[in-house]
């Protein structure tokens, strides 16, 4: 108990530090705050220009632990993630690890930037070691226990980009929406404040490992077996996922859509999992032990828009009736 009390005041200091690094982004931390502490990985999409990256290097940075970081082009392969050959000084032919294996079991925050402009092969690969924490090479197999993953996307542009394949889309634990700030106060910092210009030594000011992030694993499974749920939280929670499948059956309505079209496929079963992983480290970082119904709203879009799938007759409105679907599911269901 007082490990995870310690933990809890690491945590909303590193959050704080946080929102002095990226402004006017509170929800998007603490979201980010929450995948770390449930030990899940992130998928953050966003216009260009919001902080994504910015974001991403601060977290890295403040958390420590071994870092890597990638950039997905089109002519990336799944080897490239492996090994990397080249000419030594002596103009021999050398293989040295890749970014997955240069740290080995150490290795704890991977970074992907613009996943969607590399190849499905790379997918596949990223996939195992996401579920797996481990990868095969060299006649062997390398254990990444302390794995990380966190990508990026950008959502304007559509050239040379692989839209990510629903089974990629499930191993991530959240998929956060990066907007542009419409406070006139934080435009008006981020354009006229000088410290906002030079991203690199802005991440610079933060201190690094200032969370004991080779403990992190054991922390999330105290969390998870500290915090409890009543009967009627459960099953209010169930009543949430399967909306996602069938939201007619809860009386959901949305305007011009026919509902028994509307879902292709609702949430998955891990998706579930990750959803009261999550919640119940939104009840701990808000002081308690047992699981309120603020606590699964509150996790709910990000944990489960990704996870639904419309059919192709509303595929192309996803961006309009998601947030419609999300917001009517949350209103429907009576919370306990």
């Amino acid at each position: 108990m007082t490990d995870l009390i310690t933990s809890r005041d690491q945590a909303l200091r590193f959050e704080h530090q946080l929102n002095q690094i990226v402004i006017g982004q509170t929800a998007a931390v603490r979201h980010l705050l929450l995948a770390v502490f449930a030990r899940g990985h992130v998928l953050l999409e966003g216009n260009v220009g919001v902080g994504k990256t910015t974001l991403l290097r601060a977290i890295a940075h403040g958390l420590g632990g071994d870092y890597q970081r990638i950039e997905g082009t089109i002519d990336l392969m799944p080897a490239d993630l492996i090994y990397y050959t080249y000419l030594d000084a002596s103009g021999k032919p050398r293989v040295d690890p890749g970014p997955l294996l240069s740290h080995r079991e150490r290795l704890a925050t991977f970074f992907f930037n613009e996943i969607n402009r590399a190849r499905p092969q790379v997918h596949s690969l990223l996939l195992r070691a996401m579920a797996e924490r481990s990868v095969g090479a060299f006649n062997q197999t390398y254990h990444l226990p302390h794995l990380q993953v966190f990508a990026d996307r950008n959502r304007v542009e559509r050239e040379e980009t692989f839209e990510l394949p629903a089974a990629a889309k499930d191993r991530f634990m959240f998929e956060i929406s990066l907007d542009t700030p419409t406070d006139g106060a934080v435009l008006q910092e981020l354009m006229f404040n000088p410290r906002y210009h030079d991203t690199g030594r802005l991440v610079q000011e933060m201190v690094s490992g200032q969370i004991a992030y080779y403990q992190l694993n054991d922390v999330a499974a105290s969390i998870q077996a500290h915090i409890h749920s009543s009967d009627k939280l459960k099953a209010y929670a169930l009543a949430l996922w399967q909306a996602s499948h069938n939201p007619a059956k809860f009386g959901i309505r949305l305007a011009d859509v026919d509902m028994a079209e509307l879902i292709q496929a609702g949430a998955s079963p891990r998706g579930m999992s990750f959803f009261l992983r999550a919640a119940k480290t939104r009840a701990w970082l808000e002081g308690r032990d047992n699981l309120l119904p603020e606590d699964l709203q509150a996790v709910y879009a990000v944990t489960m828009a990704h996870r639904i799938f419309f059919s192709p007759l509303y595929a192309y409105r996803k961006d309009e009736l998601m947030p419609q679907l999300i917001q009517g599911i949350l209103a429907q269901i009576a919370a306990p």
